[in-house]
C-alpha cells in the first residue's frame, strides 16, 4: 500500500468548481470507485471516485472550496498502480438545486411584519438510522434530495446494485420514520423520543378500558395511506378559500334535469365544475402542471380526477380529455366511473393520467376542508355544502346559494397571489359558465 494524493480529474472545461459535499473522513476505508466528494457546476453534478480501494488519511478541501482540475483534494493510501490512473469523474445530470423554504401561508400578511421581528426558525431535525459504518453509495441527485428531507444517506440502507441508495429508499425512510418503522437512535431511544424529534406514537391497551373490535384496514387504505402522508409531508400546502355563487347554474341544471327526465341521464353539480375547472386551467395553465427537477411540466391537456366514494375508501378516476367533452357526456362517464369504482371494477387506465383532482363533500356536509395534493399534480379542488345566504348585491342583501371552495396548492410552484387569482376566477366561471368560453 502507498500513500499519495488524490487529485481532481479531467472534469472538462470547468474551473473554480464548488466542492458541495466531502463524502468520506479521515481513516475511512473505501473500495475503487466509492465517491469521495461531490463537485456542482452550474451545468452538472459529478462526484470523484476512488481510484483503488484503500485509506483515507487527509482531507485537504472543504465543502465551499473552488477546485479545477489538478488540485489535490486528499491524501490516500491505497494501490500503487492508481496514482498514476486519473479517474474519470462520474458525471450526472443537472440536478435541483435545494427548494427555498416554503414561504408562509399569508405571504401579505408576513410581509407587513418587520424583517427584525422576525423569530430564528429551527432546523429540521435528520432523520436517522443505524449507521452501517461504511460509506454510502449514491448519486448526486439522490444525495440532494436526502438533504432537502433532512436525512443522512448513510444511515440509509440502499437497494440498488452493490448496496446503491436509490430515491425510493430515501422516500420509503422517510415513510418509515413517520409510521415509527425507523430504528431509533441511542439518544432518541433514551428519551422516548422518534428520530423525527417527537414524542414516540402511543402504546396503548385499549381492551382494559372496554370492548374492542379490531378491524383490518382495506386495500384501498393500504394503498392510499402511505401515498397520502408522503403528500402531506413532501408537499409544502397552502389552501385558499373562496365561495361561488351557484344560484342561476342549480336552476339552470334542474331544469335540464327535468327536461331531459326520460332519457335517465342526471347532470350533477360536478360536471359543470368539470367544465369550470378546465376553462379556469386554461387561463392559469401553472396549476395544470407538475414539478420534475428544476423544470415545471405544464400539460397541454385537461384530465380531471374526481375522488369517488366507495365501501372501501376513495379512490381518484380520471375523466380524460375533459375540455372535449360536453357537460352531458362528462355527466354520463363521471356516473359511469363512480359506479366502476363502487364495484371495485376501475383498472388502472381508469385512475391515471390526471392533471388535476376534484373532491366533492357537497353531498355529504360541511363548510371547508383542506384536501391533500394529488402528486405529482400541483393543486386540488375541494367543494363543500352550498347554502343560501344573505349577499349584497350593491343595493340590498339578497338570498343567494353559495357554494364553498377549498383549493389546496403546492406553494413551491403556485404562490398566494396565483391560488387567490384562480379561486376567485374559477368562482366567476362556476356563476355563470358563458365565462368560459370567453
Amino acid at each position: 500500500m502507498a500513500a499519495f494524493e488524490v487529485r481532481v480529474p479531467d472534469i472538462g472545461d470547468f474551473k473554480d468548481v464548488p466542492v458541495i459535499e466531502v463524502l468520506v473522513k479521515p481513516g475511512d476505508s473505501v473500495k475503487k470507485d466509492d465517491s469521495l466528494l461531490t463537485l456542482e457546476s452550474d451545468k452538472a453534478t459529478m462526484e470523484v471516485p476512488a481510484p483503488s480501494s484503500g485509506t483515507v488519511k487527509t482531507i485537504l478541501v472543504k465543502v465551499g472550496d473552488k477546485v479545477s482540475e489538478g488540485v489535490a483534494i486528499l491524501t490516500f493510501e491505497g494501490d500503487a498502480a492508481a496514482k498514476a490512473e486519473a479517474p474519470a469523474t462520474k458525471a450526472a445530470p443537472p440536478q435541483p438545486k435545494a427548494p427555498p423554504a416554503p414561504q408562509a401561508a399569508a405571504p401579505a400578511a408576513a410581509a407587513a411584519q418587520p424583517a427584525a421581528s422576525a423569530a430564528p426558525i429551527a432546523p429540521a431535525p435528520a432523520l436517522a438510522a443505524p449507521d452501517s459504518g461504511t460509506p454510502p453509495h449514491a448519486s448526486p441527485g439522490v444525495r440532494r434530495f436526502a438533504r432537502e428531507l433532512g436525512v443522512e444517506v448513510a444511515k440509509v440502507s440502499g437497494s440498488g446494485p452493490k448496496g446503491r441508495i436509490l430515491k425510493d429508499d430515501i422516500q420509503n425512510f422517510v415513510k418509515q420514520a413517520l409510521s415509527g418503522g425507523a430504528a431509533p437512535s441511542a439518544a432518541a431511544r433514551a428519551g422516548g423520543m422518534s428520530d423525527l424529534g417527537l414524542p414516540a406514537w402511543p402504546k396503548v391497551d385499549f381492551a382494559k378500558f372496554g370492548p374492542i373490535e379490531t378491524k383490518p384496514l382495506t386495500r384501498i387504505q393500504k394503498i392510499s395511506g402511505p401515498a397520502l402522508s408522503r403528500n402531506w409531508v413532501m408537499i409544502p400546502h397552502v389552501t385558499q378559500f373562496d365561495e361561488a355563487d351557484i344560484t342561476e347554474l342549480e336552476a339552470f341544471r334542474a331544469k335540464v334535469n327535468e327536461e331531459n327526465a326520460k332519457s335517465g341521464v342526471k347532470i350533477t353539480p360536478l360536471a359543470f365544475l368539470i367544465k369550470a375547472v378546465v376553462a379556469a386551467l386554461k387561463k392559469y395553465p401553472t396549476l395544470n402542471s407538475s414539478l420534475d427537477g428544476d423544470n415545471l411540466v405544464v400539460k397541454q391537456y385537461w384530465n380531471i380526477g374526481f375522488a369517488a366514494d366507495t365501501p372501501n375508501g376513495l379512490v381518484v378516476p380520471v375523466v380524460k380529455s375533459a375540455d372535449q367533452k360536453g357537460v352531458i357526456e362528462i355527466a354520463i362517464e363521471t356516473s359511469d366511473l363512480a359506479a366502476k369504482a363502487r364495484e371495485g371494477k376501475l383498472g388502472p387506465a381508469d385512475m391515471q393520467g390526471g392533471t388535476f383532482s376534484i373532491s366533492s363533500l357537497g353531498g355529504i356536509g360541511g363548510t371547508a376542508f383542506t384536501p391533500i395534493v394529488n402528486a405529482p399534480e400541483v393543486a386540488i379542488l375541494g367543494v363543500s355544502k352550498a347554502a343560501m345566504k344573505p349577499v349584497w348585491n350593491g343595493k340590498e342583501f339578497a338570498p343567494r346559494l353559495m357554494m364553498p371552495l377549498s383549493l389546496s396548492y403546492d406553494h413551491r410552484v403556485v404562490d398566494g397571489a396565483l391560488g387567490a387569482r384562480f379561486t376567485s376566477f374559477l368562482a366567476q366561471v362556476i356563476a355563470d359558465l358563458r365565462r368560459g368560453m370567453l
